[in-house]
């Protein structure tokens, strides 16, 4: 009998030892990978004056999606953490709404609904948050950058429910509204009809 309990102490540290180096190998390469992407970058830009141009041109000129980029990431490379898939599968999300409400009106740059009293706002698609604080004429304001690249703005928010830098899901909670929410959608500096995205 204590044989077999030893044996099953060795196999599950040799189990956790297994997982831990498997987890320091995928983060080695995955750091390997950004540093040669990096370095190239650099040697291309010292040797050719003309792609140099273009890097900066094309970063500096062009409003760089976060979102889309975190996407493409995940379905190339899989989640930052390892395991983080795993985490994600066995969870599943409580709040998982779609938008609700009486009235469209036009105001100012986006849309005002009318919406029920402590209506929880659901997040329209999958997107990093960029800007989380107080906008002139649209008290608190969440914008979050979608993976398709246009920009959210989320007006008159309380009870905020996520933070800078938060990758949120489609459906997911946002925060608390009384009242109207403001809904503005930005792409590339335009704004856009909020036709196209709010039905």
């Amino acid at each position: 009998m204590y044989e077999y309990k030893s044996i099953n102490k060795y196999l599950s540290k040799n189990k956790s030892k297994k997982r831990f180096s498997s987890f320091l190998y995928s983060v080695f390469i995955k750091l390997l990978i950004c540093v040669l992407i990096v370095v190239s970058v650099l040697i291309v830009v010292k040797i050719d004056k003309k792609s140099s141009g273009k890097i900066s041109s094309f970063l500096y000129d062009n409003n760089i999606s976060f979102a889309r980029i975190n996407k493409w990431y995940n379905e190339h490379f899989g989640d930052i953490l390892p395991f983080g898939s795993e985490a994600k599968d066995s969870v599943t999300p409580v709040f998982s709404e779609s938008l609700e409400y009486e009235n469209a009106n036009i105001y100012k740059d986006g849309v005002s609904l009318s919406v029920s009293s402590s209506y929880l706002v659901p997040v329209l698609n999958d997107g990093i948050v960029v800007f989380c604080g107080e906008k002139e004429g649209y008290g608190l304001v969440v914008i979050i950058q979608q993976s398709d690249g246009v920009d959210v703005w989320y007006g008159n928010i309380e009870n905020c429910n996520v933070k800078l830098y938060d990758y949120v899901s489609k459906g997911e909670f946002l925060g608390e509204v009384n009242s109207n929410l403001y809904l503005v959608f930005q792409k590339d500096g335009k704004y856009l009809d909020y036709k196209e995205f709010v039905s």
